[in-house]
Protein backbone atom coordinates (compact mmCIF):
# COMPACT_ATOMS: atom_id res chain seq x y z
CA UNK A 1 0.00 0.00 0.00
CA UNK A 2 1.54 3.34 -1.07
CA UNK A 3 1.90 6.33 1.23
CA UNK A 4 -1.05 7.98 -0.48
CA UNK A 5 -3.31 5.00 0.21
CA UNK A 6 -5.79 5.43 3.08
CA UNK A 7 -4.95 3.57 6.29
CA UNK A 8 -7.94 1.97 8.04
CA UNK A 9 -6.80 3.13 11.50
CA UNK A 10 -7.09 6.75 10.34
CA UNK A 11 -10.70 6.41 9.21
CA UNK A 12 -13.99 6.59 11.10
CA UNK A 13 -15.49 3.68 9.15
CA UNK A 14 -14.63 0.12 8.13
CA UNK A 15 -12.58 0.71 4.99
CA UNK A 16 -12.36 -2.96 4.02
CA UNK A 17 -16.14 -3.36 4.20
CA UNK A 18 -16.69 -0.23 2.13
CA UNK A 19 -14.17 -1.36 -0.49
CA UNK A 20 -15.87 -4.75 -0.79
CA UNK A 21 -18.88 -2.92 -2.28
CA UNK A 22 -16.79 -1.87 -5.28
CA UNK A 23 -16.68 -4.28 -8.22
CA UNK A 24 -14.92 -4.54 -11.54
CA UNK A 25 -16.92 -4.32 -14.78
CA UNK A 26 -16.00 -5.64 -18.21
CA UNK A 27 -18.42 -4.94 -21.02
CA UNK A 28 -18.78 -5.96 -24.64
CA UNK A 29 -20.40 -3.65 -27.19
CA UNK A 30 -21.34 -4.75 -30.72
CA UNK A 31 -19.21 -3.37 -33.56
CA UNK A 32 -22.19 -1.68 -35.20
CA UNK A 33 -23.04 0.31 -32.06
CA UNK A 34 -23.08 4.10 -32.41
CA UNK A 35 -20.43 4.52 -29.69
CA UNK A 36 -18.17 1.64 -30.79
CA UNK A 37 -15.83 3.80 -32.88
CA UNK A 38 -15.46 6.36 -30.07
CA UNK A 39 -15.45 4.29 -26.88
CA UNK A 40 -14.46 0.88 -28.24
CA UNK A 41 -16.19 -2.48 -28.14
CA UNK A 42 -14.37 -3.82 -25.06
CA UNK A 43 -14.57 -1.56 -22.00
CA UNK A 44 -13.54 -2.00 -18.39
CA UNK A 45 -13.85 -0.03 -15.20
CA UNK A 46 -15.58 -0.06 -11.84
CA UNK A 47 -19.03 -0.07 -10.29
CA UNK A 48 -20.49 0.33 -6.81
CA UNK A 49 -23.10 -1.97 -5.27
CA UNK A 50 -25.87 0.32 -3.99
CA UNK A 51 -28.60 -2.25 -3.25
CA UNK A 52 -28.43 -5.64 -1.55
CA UNK A 53 -29.86 -7.45 -4.59
CA UNK A 54 -26.82 -6.58 -6.70
CA UNK A 55 -27.83 -3.25 -8.23
CA UNK A 56 -24.64 -1.47 -9.31
CA UNK A 57 -24.06 2.21 -10.04
CA UNK A 58 -21.35 3.09 -12.54
CA UNK A 59 -20.39 5.70 -15.10
CA UNK A 60 -22.54 5.39 -18.17
CA UNK A 61 -19.89 5.27 -20.89
CA UNK A 62 -18.78 1.86 -19.61
CA UNK A 63 -22.18 0.31 -20.27
CA UNK A 64 -23.68 2.38 -23.10
CA UNK A 65 -24.95 -0.05 -25.76
CA UNK A 66 -23.33 -3.00 -23.92
CA UNK A 67 -24.65 -6.46 -24.78
CA UNK A 68 -22.52 -8.45 -22.35
CA UNK A 69 -21.30 -7.53 -18.85
CA UNK A 70 -19.14 -9.42 -16.38
CA UNK A 71 -18.94 -8.31 -12.75
CA UNK A 72 -15.94 -9.25 -10.58
CA UNK A 73 -15.65 -8.81 -6.82
CA UNK A 74 -12.52 -8.41 -4.68
CA UNK A 75 -12.34 -12.17 -4.11
CA UNK A 76 -12.13 -12.91 -7.82
CA UNK A 77 -15.68 -14.23 -8.19
CA UNK A 78 -17.41 -13.29 -11.44
CA UNK A 79 -21.10 -13.14 -12.36
CA UNK A 80 -22.91 -11.83 -15.40
CA UNK A 81 -24.87 -8.61 -15.39
CA UNK A 82 -27.17 -6.62 -17.61
CA UNK A 83 -27.63 -2.91 -18.24
CA UNK A 84 -30.60 -1.68 -16.25
CA UNK A 85 -30.47 1.96 -17.27
CA UNK A 86 -28.46 4.89 -18.57
CA UNK A 87 -29.03 8.63 -18.24
CA UNK A 88 -27.53 10.94 -20.86
CA UNK A 89 -27.79 14.07 -18.75
CA UNK A 90 -25.97 12.92 -15.61
CA UNK A 91 -23.84 10.22 -17.18
CA UNK A 92 -24.88 7.59 -14.62
CA UNK A 93 -25.42 3.96 -15.59
CA UNK A 94 -27.08 1.12 -13.67
CA UNK A 95 -26.17 -2.55 -13.93
CA UNK A 96 -28.10 -5.45 -12.40
CA UNK A 97 -26.18 -8.55 -11.40
CA UNK A 98 -27.83 -11.70 -12.77
CA UNK A 99 -26.34 -13.89 -10.04
CA UNK A 100 -25.88 -13.57 -6.30
CA UNK A 101 -23.10 -11.14 -5.41
CA UNK A 102 -23.42 -11.43 -1.64
CA UNK A 103 -21.80 -8.01 -1.22
CA UNK A 104 -22.79 -5.14 1.09
CA UNK A 105 -24.46 -2.10 -0.45
CA UNK A 106 -22.55 1.14 -0.02
CA UNK A 107 -24.68 3.77 1.68
CA UNK A 108 -25.37 6.88 -0.39
CA UNK A 109 -24.31 10.21 1.08
CA UNK A 110 -24.92 13.86 0.21
CA UNK A 111 -22.59 15.43 -2.33
CA UNK A 112 -24.05 18.84 -1.49
CA UNK A 113 -21.98 18.64 1.70
CA UNK A 114 -18.70 18.34 -0.23
CA UNK A 115 -16.35 21.32 0.02
CA UNK A 116 -12.98 22.22 -1.43
CA UNK A 117 -10.24 20.87 0.80
CA UNK A 118 -12.19 17.85 2.06
CA UNK A 119 -10.25 14.62 2.51
CA UNK A 120 -11.81 11.77 0.54
CA UNK A 121 -11.04 8.33 -0.81
CA UNK A 122 -11.35 7.52 -4.51
CA UNK A 123 -11.55 3.75 -4.85
CA UNK A 124 -11.73 1.25 -7.67
CA UNK A 125 -12.11 -2.51 -7.75
CA UNK A 126 -9.25 -4.31 -6.04
CA UNK A 127 -9.43 -3.50 -2.34
CA UNK A 128 -6.96 -1.27 -0.53
CA UNK A 129 -4.38 -1.38 -3.31
CA UNK A 130 -6.93 0.26 -5.63
CA UNK A 131 -7.94 3.00 -3.15
CA UNK A 132 -6.28 6.43 -3.24
CA UNK A 133 -6.36 9.04 -0.50
CA UNK A 134 -7.38 12.25 -2.26
CA UNK A 135 -8.50 15.81 -1.66
CA UNK A 136 -11.36 17.78 -3.16
CA UNK A 137 -9.69 20.59 -5.14
CA UNK A 138 -12.85 22.10 -6.58
CA UNK A 139 -16.62 21.94 -6.91
CA UNK A 140 -17.70 23.78 -10.04
CA UNK A 141 -19.26 23.65 -13.48
CA UNK A 142 -17.99 21.18 -16.04
CA UNK A 143 -18.86 21.31 -19.75
CA UNK A 144 -17.94 18.41 -22.03
CA UNK A 145 -17.61 18.77 -25.80
CA UNK A 146 -19.90 15.74 -26.29
CA UNK A 147 -22.90 17.91 -25.25
CA UNK A 148 -22.61 17.29 -21.51
CA UNK A 149 -22.87 19.76 -18.66
CA UNK A 150 -22.81 19.45 -14.85
CA UNK A 151 -23.34 22.50 -12.65
CA UNK A 152 -21.42 21.24 -9.60
CA UNK A 153 -18.95 18.57 -10.64
CA UNK A 154 -16.45 17.43 -8.00
CA UNK A 155 -12.73 17.59 -8.81
CA UNK A 156 -10.20 15.56 -6.81
CA UNK A 157 -6.43 15.03 -6.78
CA UNK A 158 -4.21 13.09 -7.07
CA UNK A 159 -5.53 11.16 -10.05
CA UNK A 160 -6.75 7.60 -9.69
CA UNK A 161 -5.17 5.25 -12.27
CA UNK A 162 -8.49 3.48 -12.94
CA UNK A 163 -11.02 6.25 -12.45
CA UNK A 164 -13.95 5.11 -14.62
CA UNK A 165 -16.86 4.15 -12.34
CA UNK A 166 -14.74 4.50 -9.19
CA UNK A 167 -16.34 5.43 -5.87
CA UNK A 168 -15.80 8.78 -4.18
CA UNK A 169 -16.07 8.01 -0.48
CA UNK A 170 -16.55 10.67 2.17
CA UNK A 171 -15.18 10.81 5.70
CA UNK A 172 -18.28 9.00 6.98
CA UNK A 173 -17.80 6.09 4.55
CA UNK A 174 -20.73 7.05 2.32
CA UNK A 175 -20.79 7.32 -1.47
CA UNK A 176 -20.44 10.91 -2.70
CA UNK A 177 -19.99 10.39 -6.43
CA UNK A 178 -18.80 8.26 -9.33
CA UNK A 179 -15.48 8.82 -11.11
CA UNK A 180 -15.81 9.95 -14.70
CA UNK A 181 -12.72 11.58 -16.21
CA UNK A 182 -8.99 12.23 -15.92
CA UNK A 183 -8.46 15.98 -15.73
CA UNK A 184 -5.36 18.18 -15.78
CA UNK A 185 -5.98 21.56 -14.20
CA UNK A 186 -4.02 24.48 -12.85
CA UNK A 187 -4.11 25.38 -9.18
CA UNK A 188 -3.19 28.89 -8.12
CA UNK A 189 -1.33 29.59 -11.34
CA UNK A 190 1.17 26.80 -10.74
CA UNK A 191 1.93 23.60 -12.62
CA UNK A 192 -1.11 21.61 -13.85
CA UNK A 193 -2.36 19.05 -11.34
CA UNK A 194 -3.46 15.56 -12.42
CA UNK A 195 -6.85 14.74 -10.99
CA UNK A 196 -10.32 13.37 -11.66
CA UNK A 197 -13.78 14.72 -12.36
CA UNK A 198 -16.46 12.99 -10.31
CA UNK A 199 -20.22 13.06 -10.99
CA UNK A 200 -21.94 14.06 -7.72
CA UNK A 201 -24.27 11.47 -6.21
CA UNK A 202 -27.06 13.98 -5.57
CA UNK A 203 -27.80 13.95 -9.32
CA UNK A 204 -28.93 10.33 -9.00
CA UNK A 205 -31.55 10.90 -6.32
CA UNK A 206 -34.28 12.63 -8.40
CA UNK A 207 -34.02 10.07 -11.22
CA UNK A 208 -33.31 6.87 -9.29
CA UNK A 209 -36.85 5.43 -9.28
CA UNK A 210 -37.32 6.20 -12.98
CA UNK A 211 -33.98 4.62 -13.82
CA UNK A 212 -34.87 1.43 -12.00
CA UNK A 213 -38.40 1.32 -13.44
CA UNK A 214 -37.95 2.56 -17.01
CA UNK A 215 -34.20 2.35 -17.65
CA UNK A 216 -34.06 6.13 -18.09
CA UNK A 217 -35.52 9.28 -16.51
CA UNK A 218 -39.18 9.79 -17.36
CA UNK A 219 -38.74 13.24 -18.90
CA UNK A 220 -38.47 14.71 -22.41
CA UNK A 221 -35.09 14.17 -24.03
CA UNK A 222 -32.83 17.14 -24.60
CA UNK A 223 -32.10 18.10 -28.20
CA UNK A 224 -28.85 16.63 -29.50
CA UNK A 225 -27.10 18.18 -32.49
CA UNK A 226 -23.89 16.13 -32.85
CA UNK A 227 -21.53 19.09 -32.63
CA UNK A 228 -18.22 19.07 -30.73
CA UNK A 229 -17.38 22.59 -29.58
CA UNK A 230 -14.15 23.94 -28.09
CA UNK A 231 -13.28 27.32 -26.60
CA UNK A 232 -10.44 29.14 -28.36
CA UNK A 233 -9.42 32.76 -27.72
CA UNK A 234 -12.78 33.68 -26.19
CA UNK A 235 -14.66 32.13 -29.09
CA UNK A 236 -16.57 28.87 -29.44
CA UNK A 237 -15.28 26.92 -32.43
CA UNK A 238 -16.65 23.76 -34.04
CA UNK A 239 -13.88 21.19 -33.50
CA UNK A 240 -15.71 18.15 -34.84
CA UNK A 241 -19.02 16.75 -36.03
CA UNK A 242 -20.73 13.43 -35.48
CA UNK A 243 -20.84 11.54 -38.77
CA UNK A 244 -24.31 11.88 -40.25
CA UNK A 245 -25.50 13.83 -37.21
CA UNK A 246 -27.93 16.76 -37.28
CA UNK A 247 -25.25 19.47 -37.34
CA UNK A 248 -23.40 17.87 -40.25
CA UNK A 249 -26.66 17.49 -42.15
CA UNK A 250 -27.36 21.20 -41.56
CA UNK A 251 -24.02 22.11 -43.23
CA UNK A 252 -22.22 23.10 -40.05
CA UNK A 253 -18.49 22.78 -40.77
CA UNK A 254 -15.39 22.19 -38.67
CA UNK A 255 -13.79 25.58 -38.03
CA UNK A 256 -17.07 27.51 -37.90
CA UNK A 257 -17.27 30.01 -35.05
CA UNK A 258 -20.60 29.77 -33.24
CA UNK A 259 -21.92 33.29 -32.71
CA UNK A 260 -25.54 32.76 -31.66
CA UNK A 261 -28.08 30.08 -30.79
CA UNK A 262 -31.68 31.08 -31.46
CA UNK A 263 -30.59 34.71 -31.53
CA UNK A 264 -28.73 34.57 -28.21
CA UNK A 265 -24.97 35.29 -28.30
CA UNK A 266 -22.77 32.46 -26.96
CA UNK A 267 -19.08 32.54 -26.11
CA UNK A 268 -18.54 29.38 -24.06
CA UNK A 269 -19.44 25.74 -24.44
CA UNK A 270 -21.71 25.96 -21.40
CA UNK A 271 -23.53 28.95 -22.94
CA UNK A 272 -24.02 27.02 -26.17
CA UNK A 273 -25.40 23.92 -24.46
CA UNK A 274 -27.82 25.86 -22.26
CA UNK A 275 -29.17 27.80 -25.22
CA UNK A 276 -29.59 24.66 -27.33
CA UNK A 277 -31.45 22.90 -24.52
CA UNK A 278 -33.59 25.99 -23.82
CA UNK A 279 -34.89 25.96 -27.39
CA UNK A 280 -37.14 22.97 -26.72
CA UNK A 281 -37.12 19.17 -26.40
CA UNK A 282 -35.48 16.75 -28.80
CA UNK A 283 -36.84 17.27 -32.29
CA UNK A 284 -36.78 21.06 -32.00
CA UNK A 285 -35.17 23.06 -34.78
CA UNK A 286 -32.10 24.88 -33.43
CA UNK A 287 -31.37 28.19 -35.22
CA UNK A 288 -27.59 28.69 -35.35
CA UNK A 289 -25.57 31.71 -36.44
CA UNK A 290 -21.98 30.88 -37.40
CA UNK A 291 -19.06 32.91 -38.70
CA UNK A 292 -17.30 31.34 -41.68
CA UNK A 293 -14.72 32.99 -43.97
CA UNK A 294 -15.67 36.44 -42.74
CA UNK A 295 -19.41 35.96 -43.24
CA UNK A 296 -22.29 35.28 -40.85
CA UNK A 297 -24.44 32.34 -41.90
CA UNK A 298 -27.87 31.38 -40.57
CA UNK A 299 -28.33 27.62 -40.25
CA UNK A 300 -31.14 25.44 -38.92
CA UNK A 301 -30.34 22.16 -37.17
CA UNK A 302 -33.09 19.58 -36.82
CA UNK A 303 -32.18 18.09 -33.45
CA UNK A 304 -32.84 14.52 -32.34
CA UNK A 305 -32.80 12.57 -29.08
CA UNK A 306 -29.31 11.12 -28.66
CA UNK A 307 -30.73 7.95 -27.14
CA UNK A 308 -32.43 7.29 -30.49
CA UNK A 309 -28.95 6.77 -31.94
CA UNK A 310 -28.03 4.15 -29.34
CA UNK A 311 -28.77 0.48 -28.80
CA UNK A 312 -30.92 0.53 -25.67
CA UNK A 313 -30.97 -1.81 -22.67
CA UNK A 314 -32.92 -4.99 -23.47
CA UNK A 315 -34.31 -5.54 -19.96
CA UNK A 316 -36.99 -2.83 -20.19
Amino acid sequence: MSEEDPRPEHLAYDLNKVLSSIVGLKTHVPEDAFTASILGTERSGNGVVIRDDGLILTIGYLVTEAEGIWITDNRGRAVQGTVLGYDQETGFGLVQALGALDLPALEIGNSSDVNEGDAVVLAGHGGRRAAVKAQVIGVREFAGYWEYLIDEAIFTAPAHPNWGGSALIGQDGRLLGIGSLFIQQSQGGGQPVDGNMVVPIDLLKPIYEDMVTYGMPNRPSRPWVGLYGTEMENRLVVAGLSDGGPAEQADVQVGDVIAKVNGHPVATLADFLRQVWATGPAGSVIPLTVARDGELLELSIESVARRAMLKGPKLH
